[in-house]
C-alpha cells in the first residue's frame, strides 16, 4: 500500500469529490479518504442540484472542468429553469436527481480518474511540522504523508443529531461523527464554533393520495448543466408535487414546541435563516396560515419521497401527527423522521483567497467546515481548494476567481472577508455583477482560464470557440441585415407590436420586448436560413445571441463598473501595514484589518466595519 501522496482530501462529500478529481486531473497524486465508499457524494438533504444562484455555481463548475454538472445531468429525473419570468441574470437551472444513481455516477468518475486513489477510514489527526501539514493519521492507525491536505468534513466534526429530546452522535443518520480534528485545530490557534442544519421526513409514496396534490412537471427543452452536448439523462422523467400546510397542521406542530430542541435550549448553535425548519416558520411567520410543501421523488423508480419545506427536529409523533392533517398525507407512512444536526465549523476569515488556512501552511478547508450550506457552495469551494492544493505542490500563482468573474468568486470572497454569522447560502442578490454572471455564459467567463491552468480540456475550449463564432456571426448578421417597412409590417401587426414607418436593421426589431431571434425567423426568411446553418447547439447559440443583443447596454455598463473596481483589486496590501499602529484608522478598522490581513485594497473595502475614510487613509499611505 502506498503511503505518500501529493494531496490528501478528507471527506468524500460534494466538496471532497470536486477537490480530489480536480487535483488528480491536474496531475497531482491524490488520496481521497472517506468513512464509507458506498456513500460518495451522498445527497444528505434533498435529492436536487441547483436552484436560485446555486444553478449558476454548477454551470461555473462545469465550465471550469469540474464534475457536478456532468453527474447531475446523467442522473436527472427532472430539469427546470427557475425564474424564467425574470431577466436572464436571474435564470437558474435545477435538477431532481436519482439519489442512488448520483452516488454511483460519482464513484464511477472517481474510480476512473487517473492519479486518484481511495481509502475507507476516518481521519483522527493531522500531522503537523513547524506550522505545515505533512499528512494524516486514521482511526485504523495508518499514517499517510502528503504535501497538502484538504479538509472537507461536512457535518461530521463532533456531529450530533436531534429528534425531539433524542440525541444521537453522528454526521448523518446511521453514520458516526468524527472526533479529534476540531480539538487539534483549536489547540493550533483556530477559532471554531457550532452550526445547525436539518432535513425533512422521508415519505413512502404508496401512502400518498396524489389526486389531492398539484403536479409540477419538468421542462422539456435544451437546457441542462453541462456544456458538453453529449452529456444527457437517459432516465425516466418524474414530476414533483405541491401540498400546503394549514392552521390545523400548525396547531399540531405548536403542541410539540416544548420538546423542540430549537426552543427548549437543547440546540444552542447557529441555524439557517434562509432554509428554516417548519417549527421556525410557524413561530417566525405566526400570521401565515399556510406554507407550501414540495414532495420530491428520490429516484427514477423508488417510492421514497423527500418533503421539501418540512425540515424538522420535533419529536417523531409530533411530525407524524402534523403530516396526517395534510389531506394528501392522511394515511402517510414514513421511512424516517426529519432531524436537526449540530456540527463544528471554522471561521472562514482564517483562510486566504486560495482557501489555504492562515495558521497552517498547505492545509485547505472547503465546504460546510467553512460555515456554508448547500451541495453547490461546497462543490465550488472544493474545486478551488483542489486546484490551489495542486498549485502549492507544483508551483505557480494561486487560482483566484474575482467577484466579477464568477459566483464562486463572490462566495469565497464573502467567506474570507466577512465571515459568517449563519450558514452561508448563495443568492443572486449577493452578486453585484449579476448581468455579467449569467448561467448561459459561464463557459465564456471561465473555460479559457481553466484551460490555461490545465484543467479544462482542449475539447471544451474548442466547443467554446465554436459557440462564440456562431453567436458573433449571428449578431453580425442581424446587425447588418436591413428590413423594409412594407415587407415586415403585416408580420409585426400579427405579433402585436407597432408597425414601422421606415426601414430599420433587423437588430432593432429583435430589441423589442415582444420579439426575439426565433420569432423573427418566422417573418424573415433570410434569418431562418441563417439559423438553419447553425449545426451544433443551435438553441444555445440563439439564446446567447438574444441575451447579448437585448441586454447589451446593461452588460456594457456593468462591465465598466467592474473594471473600475478591478483597479483596486490590483493594489496589493497584504503584509504591508501594521494596522494597529495607524492611528488615523478607526478602532474597528484596525481590529478587522489586523485580523483578516486583506490581499488587496478592494478586499479591504468589503470588510464590515472598514469605512471609505479608512480606505482613503490606506491609499494615502500607499502614495495614491
Amino acid at each position: 500500500m502506498v503511503n505518500n501522496y501529493d494531496i490528501i482530501v478528507v471527506g468524500a462529500g460534494h466538496a471532497g469529490c470536486e477537490a480530489a478529481t480536480a487535483a488528480a486531473n491536474l496531475g497531482s497524486k491524490t488520496l481521497l479518504i472517506t468513512m464509507d465508499m458506498n456513500k460518495i457524494a451522498q445527497m444528505s438533504c434533498n435529492p436536487a442540484v441547483g436552484g436560485i444562484a446555486k444553478g449558476q455555481i454548477v454551470r461555473e463548475i462545469d465550465a471550469l472542468g469540474g464534475q457536478m454538472g456532468i453527474v447531475s445531468d446523467k442522473t436527472a429525473i427532472q430539469f427546470r429553469m427557475l425564474n424564467r419570468s425574470k431577466g436572464p441574470a436571474m435564470w437558474s437551472p435545477r435538477v431532481q436527481s436519482d439519489r442512488i444513481k448520483f452516488i454511483s455516477a460519482w464513484r464511477n468518475t472517481i474510480e476512473n480518474t487517473p492519479n486518484l486513489y481511495m481509502w475507507q477510514d476516518t481521519v483522527t489527526e493531522l500531522i503537523l511540522k513547524y506550522g505545515t501539514v505533512t499528512g494524516v493519521k486514521t482511526r485504523m492507525g495508518v499514517q499517510f504523508n502528503a504535501k497538502c491536505v484538504v479538509l472537507t468534513n461536512g457535518t461530521f466534526l463532533n456531529g450530533l443529531i436531534h429528534i425531539g429530546k433524542v440525541q444521537i452522535g453522528g454526521g448523518r443518520v446511521s453514520e458516526p461523527a468524527s472526533f479529534g480534528i476540531t480539538e487539534q485545530l483549536v489547540d493550533a490557534g483556530f477559532k471554531s464554533d457550532r452550526m445547525k442544519t436539518g432535513t425533512p421526513v422521508r415519505i413512502d409514496g404508496r401512502s400518498v393520495d396524489f389526486s389531492l396534490l398539484e403536479e409540477q412537471k419538468g421542462d422539456v427543452d435544451f437546457h441542462k448543466f453541462s456544456y458538453l452536448a453529449e452529456i444527457k439523462s437517459e432516465l425516466k422523467q418524474r414530476s414533483c408535487w405541491i401540498a400546503n400546510t394549514s392552521e390545523e397542521v400548525h396547531n399540531a406542530l405548536r403542541e410539540g414546541l416544548d420538546d423542540s430542541p430549537l426552543y427548549n435550549g437543547q440546540i444552542k448553535s447557529i441555524g439557517p435563516r434562509y432554509c428554516p425548519s417548519i417549527e421556525t416558520k410557524i413561530v417566525t411567520f405566526a400570521d401565515k396560515t399556510s406554507h407550501q410543501l414540495f414532495l420530491e421523488p428520490e429516484g427514477e423508480t423508488t417510492n421514497e419521497y423527500y418533503l421539501n419545506g418540512f425540515s424538522s427536529s420535533l419529536p417523531l409523533q409530533t411530525q407524524l401527527k402534523a403530516l396526517q392533517l395534510v389531506p394528501a398525507f392522511k394515511n402517510v407512512h414514513i421511512f424516517r423522521p426529519g432531524y436537526a444536526i449540530e456540527y463544528d465549523f471554522f471561521d472562514p476569515t482564517q483562510l486566504t483567497n486560495s482557501l489555504e488556512t492562515k495558521h497552517i501552511k498547505n492545509l485547505f478547508f472547503a465546504g460546510q467546515i467553512n460555515g456554508t450550506t448547500g451541495y453547490e457552495e461546497a462543490a465550488g469551494q472544493g474545486l478551488i481548494a483542489g486546484i490551489n492544493a495542486h498549485i502549492n505542490c507544483h508551483g505557480g500563482n494561486p487560482f483566484v476567481l474575482h467577484r466579477d468573474e464568477a459566483y464562486i468568486g463572490v462566495l469565497i470572497d464573502d467567506l474570507i472577508t466577512k465571515g459568517v454569522d449563519e450558514p452561508y447560502r448563495m443568492f443572486t442578490s449577493r452578486a453585484e455583477y449579476r448581468i455579467l454572471l449569467r448561467q448561459d455564459n459561464a463557459d465564456e467567463r471561465l473555460t479559457k482560464r481553466s484551460y490555461d491552468l490545465g484543467l479544462a480540456t482542449a475539447y471544451r475550449l474548442e466547443l467554446l470557440q465554436k459557440k462564440e463564432e456562431e453567436v458573433n456571426r449571428l449578431i453580425n448578421f442581424v446587425s447588418n441585415f436591413s428590413i423594409k417597412a412594407d415587407k415586415i409590417n403585416p408580420f409585426l401587426e400579427k405579433m402585436g407590436t407597432s408597425k414601422l414607418n421606415r426601414g430599420v436593421k433587423l437588430i432593432d426589431l429583435i430589441n423589442r420586448p415582444q420579439l426575439d431571434i426565433l420569432s423573427m425567423a418566422n417573418g424573415v426568411s433570410a434569418l431562418k436560413e441563417e439559423l438553419d446553418n447553425i449545426k451544433d447547439r443551435k438553441e444555445e447559440v440563439i439564446e446567447s445571441a438574444d441575451i447579448m443583443i437585448k441586454y447589451d447596454g446593461y452588460i456594457k455598463r456593468e462591465k465598466m463598473m467592474a473594471d473600475k473596481i478591478t483597479r483596486l483589486e490590483d493594489i496589493r496590501i497584504k503584509d504591508k501595514f501594521n494596522y494597529q499602529e495607524i492611528q488615523s484608522l478607526s478602532t474597528e478598522a484596525r481590529q478587522k484589518l489586523s485580523s483578516i490581513n486583506p490581499e488587496t485594497i478592494a478586499q479591504a473595502s468589503r470588510i464590515p466595519g472598514v469605512s471609505p475614510n479608512d480606505i482613503s487613509v490606506l491609499l494615502i499611505l500607499l502614495g495614491r
